[in-house]
């Protein structure tokens, strides 16, 4: 039985032996229950209910056979490397390079060119050869949406070691993500946020009944466990050795239903400990690795891939219970505004939201925005009025929220004197506005974003000690580019592309950067973009939590690490290095095709919006509250309180013009693109300019 038949079957463990009993080996006699029921055996003693399969004894009568359980059709198989391959460059011409081996036995050796590259597949037959051939360039050369996707269009069936969102538990021979009792890579991590050396009491931190309280009641800096290494072996089977007769409790149900999360709990030597996961399994399992961790100091998983990545400025030093608040004071909002999931703009792919701390009490957080999306806008729908948005990815969408917020926010600090309490905003010393002190954004996104964070995830090697032999790896870091009206990402050409206004209205296929490349911009010149900065000094996140395929090594590369080597920056911008993290519970792969649209809220809306994501306009045609013609409105009224008082005197006219007039911005975003290029990643693809050519009256 393979890997794929365990995962679609039930999640107990109890229900995957019996199978193996059935099909493959016949049970000793003494055993459990068998598959079958109810009928007893003539020759088997008359006391034992369970059938057995047809083997001596049974004086050969078929009745005594067990019933086959009857296998479930599986999904439609998508199509293979080579047929993929075929779609993306079509005429692609294979050469046979050799031929070895025995007649009864030989080994072709195949070849295919594909931009400027040659791979070589090698097989029993020349189709099997090809087939490896396109597979190795397939993989060097696009990007699926997920990992079964991308393992199925290899041909091969997924295993346990290359998904990271498989739920490993499941399996007994691995373990899942140890997130809730991380080992500190820097000790500062753990330090108060005053950085005196003294570490906070824990009970500082005031969590919602259904976070993981058990994160609460660990010791920071974990001493080497006594106790024997327990692999292989269930986090419930190990505290049960411990702790025999321990009863677990059910506490509650929640989430859409293709990403459930249950919570359960077990007492132990009178302190409770909480788990959550996408079966009561799991979940249990998760509350007895908690309890473990906390009173018997056993780490079960310590892969440093799967650790959250520190930041330094970070508030809030427990950094798992932070990410696992964040991911689901998003996923509550999205249901509150999809009436628990039932409405038809609750379908989705990739889901992302904003949340704001003003301390080190997750109960003050506020969910700022939450979005949906995975696509970008056809080239002919492109607006020159700045009325549609170009990108619907959920993150950016979300970031575009955030933008609204912050206008919001300014707007509040200029109305009177009461409401400047109010705002996120104080005057800043170099003039214009800067965040109160203790203001501080979390992204969340349900998966890893688009480009160099998630490519390489789903071909992770099995042991992460052999070091990186990913046949592709020399590209690691490389700027990509977003597909129009596709949702894969291609590495941007070796010399710089231009896009322009007439190329793309004749055809020609709009290129939008992918969401890792945005965000890894976002890390130097801020969340605020050009506008705004105009007013207000570079606002970074302060963490970036996934829902599913977190790795630490490709997410931090992405964001931050590949230019590292940035310079000159002007002042008061930097490299940002945000806490990075996945979740306790991971979310399920979502296979079938995305929706084409894309929804919006941030706080203050009283509904969703919805965007067709080919117009970048609601489906009445109307311009999205997002747009840059919306925020540019709100940014000239803003300007005509405050130009008086601003350092940089800027003179509202075209749109681009306006930008171009933030000049430490501007000099940040050439330093970052230097970097790129000086990196040898690559040239950043912009929009045409015309699209940005436009004025407005207040």
């Amino acid at each position: 039985m393979d890997v794929d038949d365990e995962e679609n079957m039930s999640s107990s463990s109890t229900d995957v032996k019996e199978n193996r009993n059935v099909d493959n080996v016949p049970p000793k006699d003494g055993g459990g229950q068998g598959a079958g029921e109810g009928t007893q055996l003539s020759n088997g003693g008359g006391s034992s209910s369970r059938k057995r399969p047809l083997e001596e004894g049974n004086n050969g009568h078929s009745k005594f056979r067990p019933k086959k359980r009857k296998k479930t059709p599986g999904p439609v198989l998508p199509k293979n490397a080579l047929m993929q391959l075929n779609e993306i460059k079509p005429g692609l011409q294979y050469k046979l390079l050799s031929q070895t081996g025995p007649v009864h036995a030989p080994m072709f050796v195949m070849a295919v060119e594909v931009n400027g590259q040659v791979f070589e597949g090698s097989g029993p037959t020349k189709k099997k050869a090809k087939l490896h051939a396109a597979e190795k360039a397939l993989r060097s050369f696009v990007q699926f949406p997920n990992a079964s996707e991308a393992h199925l269009a290899m041909g091969r069936t997924l295993s346990v070691n290359t998904d990271f969102t498989s739920d490993q538990a499941d399996f007994p021979d691995t373990l899942f993500n140890g997130f809730e009792t991380p080992v500190p890579s820097d000790a500062s991590f753990y330090l108060g946020s005053n950085g005196d050396g003294s570490f906070s009491s824990s009970g500082d931190y005031g969590l919602p009944s259904s976070a993981i309280a058990s994160s609460l009641c660990q010791s920071p800096l974990p001493a080497p466990s006594p106790y024997p290494s327990a692999s292989g072996k269930n986090p419930v089977m190990i505290l049960n050795e411990l702790r025999p007769g321990l009863k677990y409790e059910f506490l509650s149900e929640s989430g859409e239903s293709h990403a459930k999360n249950f919570v359960m709990a077990v007492a132990v030597d009178g302190q409770t400990f909480e788990g959550s996961g996408r079966n009561k399994k799991l979940a249990k399992a998760r509350a007895a690795q908690s309890a473990l961790a906390s009173l018997f100091n056993m780490q079960l998983d310590q892969t440093p891939s799967r650790q959250p990545i520190p930041s330094e400025g970070l508030q809030l030093h427990l950094p798992q219970v932070l990410a696992d608040a964040v991911a689901r004071l998003v996923v509550d909002k999205f249901s509150d505004l999809t009436e628990n999931f039932t409405s038809p703009h609750a379908r989705r792919k990739v889901l992302a939201g904003i949340v704001m701390t003003t301390g080190t009490d997750v109960k003050d957080a506020l969910v700022i925005s939450v979005s949906t999306g995975t696509k970008c806008i056809n080239g002919e729908y492109m607006s020159d009025r700045g009325l549609a948005l170009n990108d619907c990815h959920a993150e950016i969408i979300s970031r575009r929220c955030l933008l609204k917020f912050l206008y919001a926010q300014l707007e509040l600090y200029l109305s009177n004197k009461e409401d400047q309490q109010k705002s996120i905003f104080i005057k800043s010393e170099r003039g214009g506005f800067k965040l109160k002190e203790n203001v501080q954004f979390h992204l969340y996104i349900s998966t890893s974003p688009c480009g160099d964070a998630r490519i390489f995830s789903p071909h992770e090697a099995a042991q992460e000690d052999q070091g990186d032999r990913h046949p592709n790896r020399k590209a690691r870091g490389q700027l990509r580019t977003k597909i129009e009206s596709g949702e894969g990402t291609i590495p941007v050409r070796s010399t710089t592309t231009i896009q322009t206004w007439d190329g793309v209205l004749q055809g020609e296929r709009l290129l939008t950067m992918s969401c890792s490349d945005k965000i890894a911009r976002w890390n130097v010149l801020g969340i605020q973009g050009a506008l705004l900065s105009l007013f207000v000094e570079p606002i970074y996140f302060s963490s970036i939590i996934l829902g599913s395929l977190y790795h630490g090594d490709h997410l931090s590369r992405a964001v931050y690490q590949r230019i590292a080597e940035i310079e000159d920056l002007p002042p008061l911008y930097t490299l940002n290095r945000p806490l990075l993290s996945g979740i306790s519970n991971a979310e399920a792969r979502q296979p079938g095709k995305a929706p084409n649209f894309s929804v919006n809220w941030t706080v203050g809306d009283t509904d969703l919006e919805v965007i067709n994501a080919t117009t970048g306009k609601d489906e009445m045609g109307r311009a999205s509250r997002l747009c840059k013609h919306a925020f540019y409105s709100r940014w000239m009224r803003i300007h005509a309180k405050l130009s008086s008082s601003l350092r940089s005197k800027i003179k509202p006219n075209l749109y681009h013009e306006t930008k171009q007039g933030a000049t430490e911005y501007q000099t940040a975003k050439e330093c970052l693109f230097k970097a790129f290029l000086k990196a040898g990643l690559g040239a950043w693809v912009e929009k045409p300019i015309e699209q940005d050519q436009f004025s407005l009256t207040v």
